[in-house]
């Protein structure tokens, strides 16, 4: 048969399973699968290494706790990965989530760069889109979401006229603004396109109850967001959920 090149022409659908790197499956510990894949239909080599973590990305100001990975070599994709992990670290509250990188030597592949969650109220996302670094660099570089953006929709169902509901952006990741009531802040990260926003604080004031819903309703599509894109030609920014989904559009408010 002949080998492909590094990067040759040709798919090969074959699967190949992860392994725990130096350390045997909990006894008494739970496990979480799924795949690992992307578009490009090319061949790695076969000294590539495919990467998997399960991780804690509740705090957004501190590093992710990685609960458990896996890593394996081959030459096929989609790939199969098992990952153990002991359920009593699982604390309710907090979000979890499965990335995966590719490596060739000290060369990056491949990354992902969407939230994968798991462990929340919706399925659990345990197959793993990953996106050649080109790609993924130039998605990012497409523009970085700090400055001051009005809301102008959430979750298709539009925004109350002359409310200003305003999400604010540091350049080092720091969140402000407005629910249209309260003054909210707190501190978003931000990987390539993935955007993570942490626990923000409120204030306490009352406003009229369609206010409020509204300023609940903009809580909670933060809470949801996984990555953002932007359209810098008609000056948007939009959130997108773990599914795929656009959960909020604002526009620039600088």
């Amino acid at each position: 048969m002949m080998r492909a090149g590094k990067f040759g022409l040709g798919l090969v659908m074959g699967v190949v399973a992860l392994v725990m790197t130096g350390s045997s499956a909990m006894a008494d510990g739970a496990v979480i699968s799924g795949t690992v894949y992307f578009r490009e239909k090319i061949m790695l080599p076969e000294s590539a290494k495919v990467s998997v973590e399960l991780a804690d990305i509740s705090l957004a100001d501190a590093p992710a706790k990685v609960l458990g990975a896996v890593e394996a070599t081959g030459a096929s994709s989609p790939y199969t990965y098992s990952i153990s992990y002991d359920p009593s670290a699982i604390e309710p509250g907090h979000r979890y989530s499965v990335s995966a990188r590719i490596t060739d030597g000290d060369e990056l592949l491949f990354i992902s760069t969407s939230n994968n969650s798991v462990f929340g109220t919706d399925p659990d996302t345990t197959d793993i889109l990953v996106e050649r670094v080109a790609e993924a660099i130039s998605a990012a570089s497409e523009g970085w979401p700090d400055g001051s953006w009005l809301v102008e929709d959430i979750d298709g169902r539009g925004v109350i006229d002359n409310l200003q509901t305003v999400l604010v952006v540091a350049a080092d990741g720091q969140v402000s603004g407005t629910g249209g009531c309260n003054s909210i802040g707190g501190k978003a990260r931000i990987d390539g396109v993935a955007i993570h926003f942490g626990e923000l604080f409120s204030t306490e004031m009352a406003c009229a109850p369609a206010i409020m819903d509204q300023e609940s309703k903009f809580l909670d599509a933060l809470g949801r967001a996984a990555s953002y894109r932007i359209d810098a030609q008609r000056d948007k920014l939009i959130l997108v959920d773990a599914a795929g989904s656009d959960i909020m559009v604002l526009a620039g408010n600088d």
